[in-house]
């Protein structure tokens, strides 16, 4: 087998038979579409750097299953190193995107599955394992994208999955049959499902025996009989449909996406079920999931964020402001959050186990901590850039106007003439420059890359809440309560 190119990548997708719909429409060229496409630049670059042999170390592993050499988007972590350098990985491929890149999530659920599978099997003489671990040689030596999906979307979240009004609230089983089962329900914020070849699907919550029939985990193709999605919108997207546009794009190549996943009585043969009905287990692939995916944005967040530095510097030298005390400050405070989040992913990977099956798993209690940190400290880093770039990201005239034609001034001044005479900033920076700077931190701020950075922070591998409780669960207070007794000498 042979990595695929970031060609052959956007070629495979082509092939699909993915149903998409945008606006109430659907969307037959998807692939080329404006607002989707660099979303699938994004993932592209993922396949682009795993050829550059500058990059090999990292983007590159050696399949336990194969002894082939994989994208270490689908690899399973044999020990820290493997945690390290995913981690590192995913802060090269946030700095050259600026942007989800989508693979995160298929990586984390190969990872939580494939141990939770192994547990089941050791418990009820189950074949998930197995089948789970045909299913990824098979990823692995075709070089697929495969999008974890977790999120239900609840509807009443003050009751079980069997206490809704409406069952497809959460994906459920609806027909049992001796070559396998018939699925029926949704996910949603799906990051990347429509530029994935497969779908894992996995539970969202812990369940009890009245859940058994929710508490279900397989692959699916993304193109399956009666499964469709309904692309989600993001700040400022159709900008990207306007004729000519790039600069007001902010982000004109890459991009990220999320959609609404829906599978309208999709059947999964036995070979691609990996839980079904074994409701104790639900919990387990919940939490190592989520785990994989908290110390994730230990590096993508941060990657993201170097690029945010990096144009927050200079918005401030094309202003002529560079040399100010308060912006120096400003700049090394947003550079001490975006540290202290990669040391985090780095810090819950060096403190990685093996689990049962083998693979690797991270701290919980440090990943956890991670993302926590996660769900603050980019908006600081975000309200500073603003801060430095001042008020004309968000005031600015279109590019249109800038080119424009349209005379308005008594001496024939044109729009254009106009916006690029009272836009300027230092002599030695051109108009466009400072233009394109604006719009690239409007973009990463409040437009479509804040979807991925600012609330995708917030809000992506569970809410702040979500950590909180692992926090208290991991944190170990019994213990750290002992220690302080065995050193002032309170006896029990």
């Amino acid at each position: 087998m042979t990595l695929m190119t970031a060609a052959e990548y956007v070629e495979s997708l082509r092939k699909l038979h993915t149903k998409v719909y945008m606006f109430g429409e659907k969307i037959d060229n998807w692939v080329d579409h404006p607002i989707i496409r660099p979303s699938i630049n994004s993932v592209a670059m993922t396949y682009a750097l795993a050829q550059d042999p500058k990059y090999k170390d990292l983007m590159t592993a050696t399949s336990n299953l194969t002894g082939h050499t994989v994208n270490r988007f689908t690899h399973l972590h044999q020990s820290t190193d493997d945690l390290i350098k995913k981690v590192k990985m995913q802060r090269l491929l946030g700095q050259k995107t600026a942007s989800c890149f989508q693979r995160c999530v298929g990586m984390d659920s190969f990872n939580a599955v494939y141990s939770t599978t192994y547990e089941i099997d050791e418990k009820y003489g189950t074949h998930y394992h197995e089948n789970f671990k045909k299913f990824l040689i098979y990823v692995q030596d075709n070089d697929l994208t495969v999008d974890g999906a977790m999120t239900d979307p609840k509807e009443d979240r003050s009751k079980a999955p069997h206490e809704q009004a409406d069952p497809d609230m959460f994906v459920h089983v609806v027909e049992k049959r001796p070559d396998g089962i018939v699925v029926c329900g949704a996910k949603v914020h799906q990051t990347g499902s429509i530029n994935s070849h497969w779908h894992i699907f996995m539970p969202t919550i812990s369940m009890k025996e009245a859940d058994k029939d929710y508490a279900v985990s397989f692959a699916c193709p993304t193109d399956a009989d009666g499964l469709y999605m309904v692309y989600g919108r993001q700040s400022c997207d159709t900008r990207k449909m306007e004729p000519g546009a790039c600069i007001d794009l902010g982000n004109a190549k890459f991009g990220g996406q999320e959609a609404l996943v829906v599978l309208d009585h999709v059947f999964i043969p036995n070979e691609y079920i990996f839980l079904n009905g074994e409701y104790e287990f639900a919990g387990m692939m919940v939490e190592r999931f989520a785990g994989y995916h908290r110390q994730s944005y230990g590096g993508c967040k941060v990657g993201v964020g170097d690029v945010v530095i990096g144009a927050a510097a200079l918005a401030a030298e094309y202003n002529g402001v560079e040399k100010a005390s308060h912006i120096k400050d400003k700049l090394i405070e947003m550079t001490h959050l975006n540290e202290t989040l990669y040391s985090c992913g780095i810090a819950c990977s060096c403190e990685g186990c093996p689990t049962k099956a083998g693979n690797y798993q991270i701290d919980m209690l440090l990943a956890n901590v991670c993302k926590q940190n996660i769900t603050r400290f980019p908006y600081e880093i975000v309200r500073l850039a603003e801060d430095i770039a001042g008020g004309l990201m968000v005031t600015m005239p279109s590019e249109t106007d800038f080119k424009s034609n349209t005379v308005v001034g008594r001496n024939g001044e044109t729009i254009g003439e106009i916006c690029n005479k009272f836009f300027a900033g230092r002599p030695d920076v051109s108009t466009e420059d400072r233009q394109r700077i604006m719009r690239f931190l409007e973009n990463m701020c409040l437009g479509a890359a804040a979807v991925g950075y600012r609330t995708e922070s917030l809000h992506g591998a569970g809410s702040p809440q979500a950590q909180r409780i692992m926090i208290a669960r991991q944190g170990n207070i019994d213990g750290k309560k002992q220690l302080a007794k065995n050193i002032a000498g309170i006896k029990d």
